[in-house]
């Protein structure tokens, strides 16, 4: 449950297919790694999030940061993962939708997974969300892009301008888990939510054939010989045997 190392920002992650990117998909000693990328709107929490995670600590006020990524490790059934989170800028709405930088993109395209964060104290920031998702799934074509929605400061309630029904609603629709946190109050609820997202990639990672190998593995193997037939084999060839003697 600690922070291991702020490794850097978007702008100088490395382009992926180059060498420096596959380095940094190696997780530490070999591990399996899993990249999860934290997006929303400016304001929601994204940041404060991230470090609860990281951490279990919260500091009220944060710099606006650049996009940096950290690196933990964690256990994911039995088994040490480690995780890298990439914190990111807050996206702007325009009239024409959605203004998304060429960095925070790439970053999306980089992760294995997305949790997608928004405010109760912030009705727009909810709206984003649908409209967040689409973006994710159109720069992850071909492939169903595992994705957590978040909704920050449930301790707000005499601010609140969503209803938690509405959150768990939008995210059933999207086929998405939802989790509504207060990451001032409680890191139990953002653990667990990047902690589905965890085990949701690690199971995709898995080789397609490795659950078919596991139940061979189960199913016991037939006894070479059968020494309890061997035995009563015996027993009747020695009992004939004997017969034949006492009859001579």
């Amino acid at each position: 449950m600690r922070l291991i190392q702020n490794m850097c920002t978007i702008a100088e992650y490395p382009a992926q297919g180059s060498a420096a990117a596959a380095d940094y998909c190696l997780g530490a000693a070999g591990r399996r790694l899993v990249k999860i990328a934290v997006v929303g709107a400016s304001g929601v929490g994204k940041t404060a999030l991230v470090v609860r995670f990281l951490t279990k600590r919260f500091i009220g006020d944060y710099e606006r940061n650049a996009g940096n990524l950290y690196t933990r490790q964690v256990q994911i059934e039995g088994e040490t993962l480690a995780i890298q989170v990439q914190d990111t800028p807050g996206i702007q709405v325009h009239e024409n939708g959605l203004s998304c930088s060429e960095q925070l993109n790439r970053c999306i395209r980089w992760a294995d997974a997305v949790v997608i964060v928004f405010s109760i104290t912030d009705y727009k920031s909810y709206e984003l969300t649908s409209q967040l998702h689409q973006h994710v799934q159109q720069l992850h074509l071909g492939t169903r892009l595992p994705v957590v929605v978040v909704a920050n400061k449930a301790d707000l309630l005499h601010v609140k301008q969503v209803d938690p029904q509405l959150g768990l609603q939008l995210a059933s629709v999207l086929g998405c888990s939802f989790y509504e946190v207060s990451v001032s109050e409680n890191d139990n609820d953002v653990y667990n939510a990047f902690h589905v997202l965890c085990k949701e990639v690690s199971h995709k990672q898995q080789p397609s054939g490795t659950p078919e190998k596991r139940r061979t593995s189960l199913i016991p193997r037939p006894k070479s010989p059968n020494m309890q037939d061997l035995k009563r084999r015996f027993k009747q060839a020695l009992s004939a045997k004997v017969r034949t003697v006492t009859s001579v």
